[in-house]
């Protein structure tokens, strides 16, 4: 049989490839700083609600395709508030997962051929999606003083061919989180080209709660610019029940339907029931857990203070670190050398887009901050080698 073209030139699951070069899984030396995972399971409160709800019958049936309406009135009011902003539950689709959030945009919006706007580093899954769907990035190089995304360089970019900005705050595989000055500016430009801002926020519940990530919602014509792009996946440790979410405007969602009745039909049931769930009674166990989090980045800001040390921290927070290595070597080559000889499993900046061979990603969420000597110094040795 023949395949799509588009698919055999996608690049690989960059975390399935990292781990075929850890020699030994079991061992318990490994570090693993690969995957973005909370470190806990949901409160044990969360987990009764929904064994009794399961056991009563509940999240055994399809919802519709957006979604239940007591998630969307809860994430509505979530945003609204967060964001001291207006957003309604008909703003809000509900899907399998922040990543199918992604890609149903994307397949909402462009067709093959069409460009989207994406700074660098880039997560590497949207990259993938827009191989495989042969829409084609152009990148925002990375400024790695400041790890801010430049709009007057995005500004030159456009062309008859774009349909969409992205941008991904706090950002992955860096870490920064974009300041609002910055994100204003990307939504000035996408409105004044007619272009969608679709704003990944996957770990908004990260940043400081005094801080407003922007105030996009605010504005009286939002709808007609912004898709923001939401996870329940780490902020009430549901990784594994897929829950998302999109709050745009109706016409765009009206399209977006017809997405998701052919792929997920409706976000998994019991992934929605606890989804409400955490938004309507675990406020303060979110708070405590992004606490222990903004901690755990202070803590390995400080461990990269090393004299000794010639990685460079380049920027940290919500779940990631992004380094800058030493070696005159490809990423990959740095990553399987700290995997096989050193027990850090991680992943080069080579998955993260053009021009990132220089820098390697540390996903330190699941690492307890006591550990962070033992990295500091397992990166030491392998300067020597």
């Amino acid at each position: 049989m023949k395949f799509n073209p588009n698919v055999l030139d996608c690049a690989a699951a960059p975390i399935a490839e990292a781990w075929t070069w850890v020699t030994d899984p079991s061992s318990a030396k490994l570090i693993d700083m690969c995957q973005a995972v909370p470190a806990h399971l949901p409160p044990q409160s969360l987990r009764d609600y929904l064994g009794d709800a399961i056991k009563a019958g509940e999240g055994a049936t399809y919802t519709d395709i957006r979604g239940i309406a007591p998630l969307r009135e809860a994430l509505a009011a979530n945003i609204s508030e967060r964001y001291q902003g207006s957003v309604h539950a008909e703003d809000i689709l509900i899907t399998a997962g922040c990543n199918q959030a992604f890609c149903s945009v994307v397949d909402t919006l462009c067709q093959a051929g069409d460009e989207i706007i994406v700074p660098l580093p880039c997560y590497f899954n949207h990259q993938m999606w827009l191989s495989t769907r042969a829409v084609t990035p152009r990148y925002v190089s990375f400024n790695a003083e400041t790890a801010m995304p430049d709009a007057n360089e995005a500004r030159a970019l456009i062309n008859e061919r774009s349909r969409a900005i992205l941008l991904v705050t706090p950002n992955n595989p860096s870490g920064a989180i974009y300041s609002s000055a910055c994100i204003e500016q990307f939504f000035d430009l996408a409105r004044e080209h007619g272009l969608a801002l679709i704003i990944d926020e996957t770990y908004r519940d990260f940043i400081d709660i005094e801080q407003l990530p922007h105030s996009l919602f605010a504005h009286p014509g939002w709808r007609d610019t912004l898709v923001h792009l939401y996870s329940f996946s780490k902020v009430f440790s549901l990784t594994g029940f897929r829950t998302g979410a999109v709050a745009a405007s109706q016409p765009l969602l009206e399209q977006l339907k017809k997405i998701q009745d052919c792929t997920a039909i409706c976000a998994p049931h019991a992934g929605q029931l606890a989804a409400v769930y955490g938004l309507k009674h675990l406020h303060q166990w979110k708070l405590d857990k992004a606490d222990e989090l903004a901690r755990r980045a202070i803590a390995i800001r400080q461990a990269f203070d090393h004299p000794q040390l010639k990685y460079r921290l380049v920027s940290a927070g919500a779940y990631f670190a992004y380094i800058e290595h030493p070696f005159d070597a490809p990423s990959r080559d740095v990553v399987k050398r700290l995997i096989e000889d050193h027990e850090i499993v991680c992943l080069p900046g080579s998955y993260f887009g053009q021009g990132q061979e220089k820098f390697i990603r540390f996903a330190f969420a699941n690492v307890h901050e006591k550990h962070f000597d033992d990295v500091i110094d397992r990166l030491i040795a392998s300067q020597q080698t």
